[in-house]
């Protein structure tokens, strides 16, 4: 059983990941992982109400305040209680509004507590008030007591649970500390500068949170379907395959389809990227998501709305959230070890000098800039949150990756294997020459293998089918038939074998084949009772961004490789055009697998791109796997990485950002930890005070927040 909660109130990305980490250790559950960015936490395992307890008291313990509620967009919606879910629903607007009231305030009380700060500095340092040094201190502390009313309270709450290393016990020590030997300028200035960073970084996680809702929150709720003769309006929910649906314009097409009347233009950005409309009209397949911007359209749905490309998208983009790089998990375990480690330094500090050579104030004093300086949250947040905007903004591309993991992985990959059909080319074979032996008609050779090729979906079969309906060639279905992966089809039909498929076939029933044609492309031989009727060659023609995009890959100092189950020469042709130089051809699928793991023993980490059905296995098998959205449901299944556009200018810009997301988290753990080791080594000397060590916490938290997600904020050219 898997269930998912909204964690509302969460400020704190150390706290929670030890939030997940309790959760995990409960006897009921299986997994647990919370996700900061996006405030959700799946579990998985046998949860009851008693579970659900636990996992409350939890968050009670480690952060005050947090409060678990399902969530209300899950899938595991009900509609027997709409009841519930309303009352969730209005809960969940009172939440939202009870929360934005609350940022109002806080933003309202640092104001004040700025201010008096400001006031208590220009006081200070005006001489006629040197006699007078209680106003200033008052007005520092007055600003301190505004300014950190609710850490001192959180604090003591959180030690009433036994929860005492978190960052509002150390910061209320090292403030209250500061106050005793008379720093208050500092203790107001640490709370001040904690304030402003939580309140930055609460904006920063709201625009990355935003740019993964934008692609999200895409879905129709209500569409006109036609039922008895007329259109009503109903739940998107509850639309059917073969509902006739009626999109007005300016509509959002809310399941996959074909269009049955009508045409217009489609907005198609917020699914794939590209700002161009495109132009359907009546047989044009169409995808959920997509905008009609011009006249009304009918369209027959091949899809349910679970099932339509919408949800895949949303299901895709918040697993891809969820799941965790190892870089992210590294952290994780890192800070648990670095808030006692520093800790344990501070006491040390200021126990051990003093005790040595006295003065106490001093030792005292650098042991509570430690305090300052040892929580971790800056770390801890801006590696997930990096990847959190790296998945966004390929999302807005029409990029979808499934994991952050497969996001990290992609910025490791040394070479990229290409499938050929549909990955390079367009995929849109159209049937340019038919020879016949034997005195063997076209029209019968024609009609004995469109009727096979009905069977398959495969690119080379729907072109010899819509040829035979373009020229009235009749074609019946035939039951009796299997599909050879990577030779093509064998049929009983009429107590006669009917072979369809290439050589390879023709080689493995004893056929003889002696005659090829000029022309390159994909050839499909016929034979039937094992006498060779004839063949009907298919081409193919290259994507316009192929030769660029190869280019591109290699740029990026990556080996390209082509693997693909077409014959050596067309291949080879295809291959010489968009200038990939490894070429491997007439392979099956098990055979693609072994090259691929061949490529990777001599070049490392590598991706795939494919569309077939036959890519599925090599797909699964690579460090990166990537899927073109028109290709098969087993291919898109398998893949690490969906590729709206279809188009290889997508696997670059996808490569792109991912090295800039691998760059990103690697300059936040570089400068972090360097950072506070500085702070830290700089204390024992005597250099770094509370006021640098309160700058490089919070200072450093803002500057790895607004670094994690200025990926966002680039344009595609300068990823």
């Amino acid at each position: 059983m898997k269930k998912i909660y909204a964690v509302n109130n969460l400020e704190c990305a150390h706290c929670g990941g030890k939030i997940e980490s309790a959760i995990n250790q409960l006897e009921d559950v299986e997994e647990a992982i919370l996700n900061f960015p996006s405030r959700k936490l799946k579990v998985t395992g046998n949860i009851t109400e008693k579970t659900e307890k636990a996992m409350q008291n939890i968050c009670d313990r480690i952060e005050n305040g947090v409060i678990i509620s399902p969530w209300e967009n899950s899938d595991n919606k009900n509609h027997s209680h709409s009841h519930e879910h309303n009352h969730s629903h209005e809960h969940g607007h009172e939440h939202e509004h009870e929360h934005n009231h609350q940022e109002k305030n806080n933003i309202v009380t640092l104001a004040i507590g700025v201010v008096l700060f400001i006031c208590a500095v220009i006081l200070s340092n005006i001489s006629g008030f040197a006699d007078k040094e209680y106003i200033p201190s008052s007005l520092y502390i007055l600003s301190y007591l505004i300014l950190g009313y609710k850490v001192i309270i959180s604090a003591f709450k959180n030690i009433m649970k036994g929860n005492i290393f978190d960052e509002n016990f150390l910061m209320t020590i090292a403030t209250v500390g500061a106050i005793c030997l008379g720093e208050y300028s500092e203790a107001a200035g640490v709370v001040l500068f904690f304030n402003i960073g939580s309140i930055f970084e609460y904006y920063a996680v709201e625009k990355s949170r935003k740019e993964i809702s934008s692609a999200i929150d895409l879905k129709v709720e209500k569409s006109d379907v036609l039922r008895d003769g007329r259109f009503i309006n109903i739940d998107t929910d509850e639309i059917e395959k073969g509902d006739i649906i009626r999109i007005k314009t300016g509509e959002r097409i809310a399941v996959d389809g074909i269009v049955k009347s009508g045409e217009t233009l489609l907005d198609t950005s917020a699914i794939n990227g590209e700002p161009v409309p495109v132009f359907v009209k009546s047989g044009d397949k169409v995808i959920s998501g997509y905008i009609n911007t011009q006249s009304a359209i009918e369209i027959e749905a091949t899809e349910t709305a679970e099932n339509s490309m919408l949800s895949k998208i949303a299901e895709a983009i918040e697993n891809a959230t969820d799941s965790k790089p190892k870089v992210d998990r590294f952290i994780t375990r890192f800070s648990r070890v670095y808030t006692p480690v520093v800790i344990a330094v501070a006491l040390l500090t200021a126990m051990v000098p003093s005790l040595i050579i006295g003065n106490w104030s001093k030792w005292i004093y650098t042991a509570l800039t430690f305090l300052v300086i040892s929580c971790p949250c800056a770390l801890v947040l801006s590696v997930p949150l990096a990847y959190f905007s790296g998945i966004g903004k390929a999302s807005r591309y029409g990029i979808l990756f499934k994991g952050g993991n497969s996001l990290e992985m992609l910025a490791k990959i040394k070479s990229v294997a290409l499938d050929k059909t549909g990955t390079v080319t367009k995929g849109e074979f159209k049937v340019t020459e038919i020879k016949t032996f034997e005195n063997i008609s076209e029209e019968k050779m024609l009609s004995l293998c469109g009727s096979c090729e009905s069977f398959s979906s495969h690119p080379v079969a729907v072109s010899i089918v819509n040829y035979c309906k373009e020229n009235n060639i009749n074609t019946e279905p035939i039951k009796d038939i299997t599909e050879i992966a990577g030779m093509g089809l064998k049929a009983e039909f009429n107590n006669s074998i009917v072979l369809c498929g290439n050589k390879k076939l023709m080689d493995k029933y004893g056929i003889s084949v002696n005659l090829e044609p000029e022309s390159l492309g994909s050839i499909v031989y016929v034979s039937v009772n094992k006498q060779l009727y004839g063949y009907i060659l298919i081409s193919d023609s290259i994507k316009e961004n192929s030769a660029n995009a190869i280019n591109d890959l290699k740029n990026m100092n990556l080996d390209v490789f082509m693997l693909t189950g077409d014959k050596k020469e067309n291949s080879e042709n295809i291959a010489g055009k968009v200038g990939i130089e490894n070429v491997y051809s007439e392979l099956l699928p098990a055979e693609k697998l072994e090259k691929l793991q061949e490529i990777r023993r001599n070049s490392g980490n590598v991706m795939f791109i494919g569309d077939g059905i036959n890519d599925a296995p090599v797909l699964a098998g690579a460090d990166v796997g990537g899927a073109m959205q028109n290709g098969s449901d087993l291919a898109i299944e398998s893949a690490d990485v969906i590729f709206m556009k279809s188009d290889l200018k997508s696997a670059v810009t996808a490569k792109k950002i991912a090295d800039k997301t691998s760059v990103i988290t690697k300059q936040n753990i570089i400068f972090a930890i360097g950072i506070k080791l500085a702070v830290l080594i700089l204390g024992l000397f005597g250099i770094a005070n509370m006021w640098f060590a309160v700058f490089a916490d919070s200072g450093t938290a803002m500057l790895l927040v607004l670094n994690s997600i200025r990926i966002l904020l680039k344009k595609e050219k300068s990823i």
